[in-house]
């Protein structure tokens, strides 16, 4: 028999997925209309930059919201919001208005409304799950996002084959309705997950100020929020480099690169459905850090092997490795902060870690002219299998991570 909780997770997690499926479609049509209009890297940098900075720059704001309102119409207001440009654009495409500025717009609006969204749909997640199930439910959202991430690209480029980029416009308007109804009408917050009664309003800063002193006054979040920053950093190499490694070791032919992408993004699917069908170690902590160790050696693995298959192969085990972190990690937040703070620790929580891998790519991608690519794999390998040891040696961590699971 499903539960009511059960009901409510699945429909929520449907209905974000039907969402997403939309974002992704026009994001990767964006791109490549951008691509090929333009044949420019300086465009894609743009374009790059349009979809990273406006998250990080209202992250913050983003957390006062979450925990200053209704979680559940924040999360459809940001999809209603990127749905109603979505169909100006394809209005404007209609009657043959197609420029760059309108693109980027899109994209703006798109990166602004993930960024609103993100940390309220974490925080909203605790109040439909119970505690001691979330690591399951957050590993399999994760397992779903990975699997539209990996059917995206093969539908957006089918139907951008057989239709206007308009057509694909008007599929992500399509998309959000269904998923802002499922939301809106279906999803029910059970009386256990109410969330706290609005406070007076004391001003943005003030309350980000007040998540800030929530965070150091609970030495666990600094040490998770600073482990997680180290891992996204010492990471980058292997996120964003590999293409490049493939193409400069085995050979710069197109099906290459698909193949890197495919096998990780398989991996991370099963890595989802993986940890959501197991749960992880006892202790949270545990299952982070063994994610640690593999992800490290791996990375490791990938600057030694010499061939191409081998190297396809690891790549599917980082991803599989991957979500092991990142459920457990948002699970034991989800578990222990207080709800009145979940938005703003969230938010911060995202901000680090997200700005970290550009971060470390200010760093590792000029090295990548200078020392080969293999080199920087294993340099970083070795310290992201350590990380395991401070994880494992905090006391304060331990006991966060074996908090209801």
């Amino acid at each position: 028999m499903i539960t009511a909780w059960k009901k409510n997770a699945a429909l929520f997690i449907s209905g974000q997925a039907l969402s997403y499926i939309g974002t992704m479609v026009v994001q990767y049509a964006i791109f490549w209309h951008i691509t090929l209009k333009s044949k420019s890297g300086g465009m894609m940098t743009l374009f790059a930059l349009i979809g990273l900075l406006p998250m990080c720059v209202i992250a913050p704001f983003a957390g006062v919201w979450a925990d200053r309102y209704n979680r559940k119409r924040i999360i459809n207001i940001a999809d209603a919001s990127v749905a109603f440009f979505s169909l100006i654009a394809a209005v404007l495409l209609m009657i043959g208005i197609d420029s760059y500025a309108m693109l980027f717009v899109c994209a703006l609006v798109r990166a602004l409304g993930a960024g609103v969204q993100t940390p309220a749909v974490n925080a909203f997640i605790p109040q439909i799950v119970p505690k001691e199930h979330l690591t399951r439910v957050n590993g399999i959202q994760g397992g779903i996002q990975s699997f539209v991430a990996l059917s995206t690209p093969m539908l957006a480029a089918a139907l951008m084959a057989a239709a206007p980029l308009q057509t694909l416009f008007l599929l992500d308007v399509v998309t959000a309705v269904i998923g802002i109804s499922i939301v809106l009408f279906l999803v029910k917050i059970p009386e256990w997950g109410k969330a706290p009664p609005p406070r007076k309003d004391t001003g943005y800063l003030h309350e980000f100020r007040e998540g800030a002193k929530y965070i150091r006054g609970h030495g666990y979040l600094l040490r998770m929020i600073a482990v997680s920053a180290a891992f996204m950093f010492l990471a980058a190499p292997a996120g964003l480099l590999t293409p490049l490694q493939a193409v400069r070791k085995f050979g710069d032919e197109v099906w290459r690169l698909s193949a890197i992408e495919v096998a990780f993004s398989s991996g991370m699917m099963f890595g989802g459905i993986l940890i959501g069908a197991w749960g992880g170690l006892k202790n949270r902590v545990y299952t982070m850090a063994l994610s640690c160790a593999l992800c490290g050696l791996f990375d490791i693995a990938l600057g030694l092997i010499p061939s191409f298959w081998p190297y396809i192969a690891v790549m599917a085990l980082i991803g599989i490795a991957l979500p092991l972190y990142n459920a457990p990690s948002m699970a034991l937040m989800q578990a222990t902060v207080d709800p009145a703070f979940m938005g703003r620790v969230l938010s911060v929580f995202t901000m680090a870690t997200g700005a970290m891998m550009p971060v470390g790519m200010l760093l590792f991608g000029p090295l990548a002219d200078a020392v080969s690519i293999d080199t920087l794999l294993v340099i970083t390998g070795l310290p992201t299998a350590l990380l395991c040891i401070p994880m494992v040696a905090s006391r304060g961590l331990r006991e966060a991570g074996g908090l209801k699971r």
